[in-house]
């Protein structure tokens, strides 16, 4: 029996509780949470775990293995580095850190005590991600031309950090698993319409080798809920819409050809349209964040790596700070060091 322990039970800390207690090897052993109500409603729904406004009885419980992090960003990276230098495992809600000198840090600390350090990129476990994966590694759809993605929705306003932080970590995790390339530089443009400086619409632009492109756009104030990303590839094209009940995943077998014409045409290049048929695979429709919980239990028993391991999360870190970095110079296209 793997114990864990879970730090914050506020908007994502239940969601981590639910689906870790539900694992038949796991024992939700405590929460710590330093909002009495909060803590009190912990208490009802997990009678048998103990609730605790201090994080420093998790850390000296040797029932615990693991510790789940599901508290504001600014906290991540002193509960997470308390937790490895205590000998335990960690799991950290997205993002990783505020900075990536805190996620080096942190990898660097998982490593030297030989501890476990995931992060909750819960997307990546979803049958559609599984199936886009598969079909890109497969070259199904040739060589990739292009991700367009857009994430919007009415609030949740955040008061600790922007738009881009709040809702951006989902697709660049996405983006980091799907294609293996590290980015050549980022531009990002938002505007604050809330009441503090923080932005609450934004779009995100990666550049990447080989004419790669990605654009991303992120909105607290859209009247509909929108979760939709197109990767478009030479041979086939994908439209994947997390908002769709049954055919979440659509693989569409279109695109074009160019032709060099005739030397003496008008035209030098003819461009052939491609219309093939549009297929809905079949998809696994158990919940992400159990199939998650199941993965990282089994890291912790078999001390195996991580899907998203700290060096995923730190690949999205990167590419937020310089989305700040850009946001600050006015939309500036900021050059990405390699690692």
């Amino acid at each position: 029996m793997i114990g864990v322990g879970l730090v914050g039970y506020g908007y994502w800390g239940p969601n981590l509780a639910r689906n870790f207690a539900a694992q038949a090897d796991c024992s939700l052993a405590a929460i710590c949470e330093i909002n009495p109500a909060r803590a009190e409603l912990a208490r009802r729904h997990y009678p048998a775990a103990r609730v605790t406004a201090d994080f420093k009885q998790l850390l000296s419980d040797p029932a615990i293995q693991a510790i789940l992090v599901a508290v504001p960003v600014s906290a991540h990276f002193a509960l997470a580095k308390q937790a490895l230098e205590a000998g335990k495992d960690v799991l950290v809600e997205k993002p990783l850190t505020s900075t990536a000198v805190e996620a080096k840090e942190l990898i660097r600390l998982a490593k030297e005590r030989g501890r476990l350090l995931a992060v909750d990129h819960t997307f990546l476990f979803t049958g559609a991600v599984q199936r886009i994966k598969q079909l890109i590694d497969s070259e199904a759809l040739g060589k990739i031309m292009y991700v367009d993605s857009v994430r919007i929705n009415l609030g949740l306003f955040q008061h600790d950090v922007n738009v881009i932080y709040d809702l951006a970590p989902h697709d660049l995790a996405i983006m980091s698993y799907l294609i293996d390339e590290e980015p050549l530089a980022v531009q990002a443009m938002g505007k604050s319409h809330g009441s503090d400086s923080l932005e609450s619409v934004a779009y995100v632009h990666l550049e990447f080798p080989d004419n790669l492109i990605a654009h991303f756009h992120f909105n607290w104030l859209a009247p509909v809920k929108i979760r939709r990303t197109l990767i478009g590839g030479t041979k086939q094209m994908i439209v994947y819409d997390d908002m769709e009940p049954s055919e979440k995943l659509k693989v569409y077998d279109k695109g074009v050809v160019m032709k060099q014409g005739d030397i003496d045409s008008i035209y030098k290049t003819i461009v052939d349209y491609r219309t093939g048929d549009m297929v809905a695979p079949k998809l696994s429709h158990h919940e992400a964040l159990a199939v998650e919980a199941r993965h990282f239990l089994d890291c912790v028993r078999l001390r195996s790596k991580p899907l998203a391991d700290g060096a995923a999360g730190l690949w999205v870190v990167r590419i937020l700070e310089a989305a700040q970095a850009s946001l600050r110079a006015n939309g500036r296209r900021i050059t990405m060091e390699p690692e």
